[in-house]
């Protein structure tokens, strides 16, 4: 992961109005579990995080995500500072995706990410053809998520349990030199006038497909 700006104030841990307060009962009540964070305990914890997690540590909140991460991974190309990037990452730990993978610009406005980025596995590659090398490595398909010509809507989409889900940026949408790396081609079915939609809404609706297919089917199993 990535901790590059954690000091930014852009990077901030956010104030948010919900959460606990300190631990009820004083120190002398604090459980005796070490993944249990002191300060948290002592001063409250107002993080955004699920109540599962409140007064963890966050390395701690970071290794239980790891024992039950979904085999899907996110990648992104960022080759203009694109903004929607903080809300995929968002949208990506809400989903618990194995990793975001950001293809160009390294550096990228985290403030839509709500500080989810310090739970999120992050890598980052220099162009899509390392991308690329890393997908064939690791053995994981590239599914390009894209309205272009001959891709397959997504309602008849067969999704692969480990998969990639490729995205391009606002406005000009993927490369082509991502689709030419891509398996498959997704594309969301619109009947409204708009050509496009927002590239980290996109994001959100094939994530929330893949889950349906997948974990749906492993919740209730």
């Amino acid at each position: 992961m990535d901790h590059e700006h954690e000091d930014d104030p852009e990077h901030a841990e956010p104030a948010l109005a919900h959460g606990v307060g300190p631990w009820p009962g004083g120190e002398a009540a604090w459980p005796d579990d070490p993944r249990y964070d002191p300060e948290l305990l002592r001063a409250g914890d107002r993080r955004n995080v699920v109540d599962r997690y409140r007064y963890w540590r966050m390395d701690a909140i970071v290794a239980d995500l790891d024992e039950r991460r979904h085999p899907f991974h996110i990648a992104i190309e960022n080759w203009q500072h694109d903004l929607n990037i903080g809300s995929i990452v968002r949208t990506a730990n809400a989903f618990a995706a194995d990793t975001v993978h950001i293809i160009g610009r390294r550096r990228w406005n985290k403030r839509g990410a709500m500080v989810t980025d310090r739970y999120q596995h992050l890598q980052y590659h220099e162009d899509v053809a390392g991308f690329a090398a890393w997908a064939h490595e690791a053995s994981v398909p590239i599914i390009a998520v894209d309205n272009v010509p001959g891709s397959v809507p997504i309602e008849a989409f067969d999704w692969p349990e480990r998969c990639v889900l490729l995205f391009g940026q606002e406005g000009p949408g993927s490369t082509p030199e991502a689709l030419a790396a891509a398996d498959a081609i997704v594309e969301i079915t619109q009947y409204g006038s708009t050509r496009s939609l927002n590239a980290s809404a996109a994001a959100a609706i094939a994530m929330h497909s893949w889950v349906l297919r997948w974990a749906a089917r492993a919740a209730g199993s």
